[in-house]
């Protein structure tokens, strides 16, 4: 059976990001932002995936070689060929943007020259009092070494005399645009450009011949060895610091830069031609996003969350939660009733445990707050802290230290697993309170991406969530979860049950249906198993946001959604011969999140929650404005317009009218 790379895959997805850059029905600015996600997700890409791919390549090692399902170079080189087909998109459509941006009074500074006389003072000013602090050239010679800093941004420094210097950008200390007001119109100047007129005072005496952006991406995989004994946090911090010292992925370099000076780079960095790809002037371009013009034509309209009104007007909602569960989606909802969850819990005399997972967690965290409150009143509070968190670990750890501080229990991640799971649990005396996620306990991603949350009392559910808390904490092995779906606890083979019970009731002449929306599909015998299904006449509708594995046929169709949020929920629906079962859950069908991590995934009952579900589905799976489907070429293929329906626009509404 034929399935597609998964990293091929993903740079499809993230081409589907590009279109949203290209498309010009959505606002300037938000254009402009999906430049910028684009940016960031291929930096990621390059740092993660690439960078283990050649790590790979250079192992080549006949054993392992055989064990896997790809050839590394061949790999390599359909990688660089895609993303320099997308590069030349991604350019045209920054350029088309900035321009039109431009008409619109928001100028973009692309050069130096593009800046106002009536601006030098002011940078000049800027430049003497704030960005000369942050500067640090270095002349290379032959004894010099160069070291930079992973996904930092510098000027490369020709003289006339041929001698090179190298500049740091110091966009870690400041922002990288400066905004100022000429007249009616806005000028955004980068920080590099304010910094290229300015040399002469950097390097008195010299004559500059050019300034030439650089940039070099490194591996970003955490070496673990999840095998070793000790203390895991240690090992981690440990890596975030070596992180620095990765292997070289991608040295991005502007297309301007003479071959001599370009030469003397990749020497000193012990660049192979495989490392250099050819840039633009600018490098992390994710900084975008630090552009914010007070207009609203240029952004999407705003969405103020519908409210719950039977949450909102409630004096407690852990009492609200004992006469009904509450089913809450992001963003469309607020966020709000989460945090009340758990500053109520910090505070009512009552409650005497709280447990958390935590994944990803906000800078700023309302919830490890309550947490912490809660502790110093005598509750007892114990959270696990996933601390393999991509990117995140230093955070992670930032606030697992203050809530340790505070008297909390900290539980940090299991050997060979991580905990990827998004529940909470509360105790009272004689009865327990539980929310379960698909997204992270985050405030503020909660802001842009699309994730469902229960809040419920359900005796059956909490006590099984317990279990799965004692389990992470103590090591206690628990009984079989019959209502939750728990990686590691046969989750992978509940899957497959469920799949043959559709293709039972098929081949019985029932009708048989499966609804799978989920970020990624990858995980090769449910990718099997779905095949099966299909052929046997079981109706299959997937909705996969990013990596999907499974190559398209006549009868089984995927689609992609890319819109203003990004869609994070997962959904698991089985028609089951007219008894309707889904599930929310964490988990992908990915080897990861089924094979190696912990993931709940928690059953939906009630019938009007149910039709929820269905209903936001439905309004998915006939997106003709901003859904694709995924075509046997792993092509992004926009459909016929027919419906005219927006699934995010249409959920907002949808939701204002069941709750307005």
């Amino acid at each position: 059976m034929k399935f597609f790379d998964r990293d091929l895959s993903w740079l499809s997805f993230n081409y589907r990001v590009l279109m949203e850059a290209m498309d010009e029905s959505v606002p300037l600015l938000e254009r402009l932002r999906f430049i910028a996600i684009y940016s960031s997700n291929l930096d990621e890409f390059f740092r993660v995936r690439v960078a283990s791919i050649r790590n790979i390549k250079q192992i080549d090692k006949k054993k392992i070689n055989k064990k896997l399902d790809f050839n590394a170079s061949d790999l390599l080189v359909d990688i660089h060929n895609e993303v320099s087909h997308q590069l030349d998109q991604y350019g045209n459509a920054m350029k088309a943007i900035i321009s039109q941006l431009k008409e619109q009074n928001q100028i973009i500074c692309t050069d130096t020259s593009e800046i106002p006389n009536e601006l030098n003072n002011k940078l000049l000013a800027y430049f003497k009092t704030s960005i000369s602090a942050f500067l640090r050239p270095k002349k290379l010679d032959k004894n010099t070494e160069i070291f930079l800093n992973n996904q930092a941004i510098y000027l490369a420094v020709q003289m006339e005399s041929s001698e090179v210097s190298i500049l740091n950008i110091p966009t870690d200390h400041l922002p990288r645009f400066s905004t100022y007001e000429v007249g009616n119109k806005t000028y955004y100047t980068f920080l590099d450009d304010v910094i290229r007129l300015h040399l002469d005072l950097i390097f008195p005496g010299e004559a500059v011949k050019g300034a030439y952006s650089i940039k070099l991406n490194k591996d970003a995989e955490l070496q673990i060895d999840d095998e070793y004994s000790g203390n895991l946090a240690k090992k981690i911090e440990k890596q975030i610091q070596k992180r620095n010292l990765g292997t070289p992925a991608r040295f991005l370099f502007d297309i301007d830069m003479p071959d001599e000076v370009l030469s003397t780079l990749a020497d000193k960095l012990e660049l192979s031609s495989d490392d250099i790809v050819t840039g633009g002037r600018y490098h992390n371009l994710n900084d975008f996003f630090q552009i914010d013009p007070k207009n609203s034509s240029l952004v999407y309209d705003d969405q103020s969350p519908v409210p719950v009104f039977s949450l909102q007007n409630s004096r407690s909602i852990l009492k609200s939660i004992i006469q009904k569960d509450y089913l809450l989606h992001f963003p469309y909802q607020p966020y709000d009733y989460v945090l009340q969850f758990f500053n109520e819990a910090a505070i009512d005399p009552e409650v005497e445990e709280i447990n958390v997972t935590f994944y990803r967690m906000a800078k700023k965290s309302t919830i490890a707050e309550a947490l912490i409150s809660a502790a110093q009143n005598g509750k007892k509070v114990s959270v696990f802290m996933e601390v393999k968190a991509r990117f995140d670990e230093k955070n992670n750890l930032d606030w697992a230290r203050k809530m340790r501080a505070a008297g909390i229990k900290i539980v940090y991640s299991l050997p060979g697993l991580k905990v990827h799971a998004k529940v909470a649990l509360v105790r009272k005396t004689n009865r327990m309170f539980a929310f379960f996620g698909t997204g992270n306990l985050n405030e503020k991603t909660s802001e842009i991406y699309c994730d469902h949350g229960l809040l419920t009392s359900d005796s059956y559910m909490t006590l099984e969530l317990h279990n799965l808390f004692q389990y992470l904490l103590t090591k206690y092995t628990p009984p079989p979860f019959e209502k939750l779906i728990v990686s590691q606890f046969g989750a992978y083979e509940k899957f497959i049950e469920k799949i043959d019970r559709e293709i039972e009731n098929a081949e019985a002449g029932k009708e048989a249906r499966i609804i799978v929306k989920v970020n990624n599909l990858q995980e090769q015998t449910l990718i099997r198993k779905l095949k099966e299904a299909a052929k046997k006449g079981v109706d299959i509708k997937l909705i996969v946001r990013s990596i999907c594995c499974l190559v398209p046929s006549k009868n089984l169709k995927v689609k992609r959604i890319v819109d203003r949020y990004l869609e994070h929920g997962r959904v698991f629906y089985f028609h089951n011969d007219g008894e309707q079962e889904i599930y929310l859950g964490s988990a992908d069908w990915m080897n990861r999140n089924l094979h190696r991590r912990i993931e709940v995934c928690f059953p939906i009952t009630d019938d009007a929650m149910k039709q929820e579900i269905l209903t936001i589905l439905k309004f998915q799976w006939k997106d003709d404005i901003k859904g694709v489907w995924i075509s046997s070429k792993m092509e992004n293929k926009r459909p016929k317009v027919e419906h005219e329906i927006q699934a995010q626009s249409a959920t907002y509404n949808y939701l204002k009218g069941q709750y307005g």
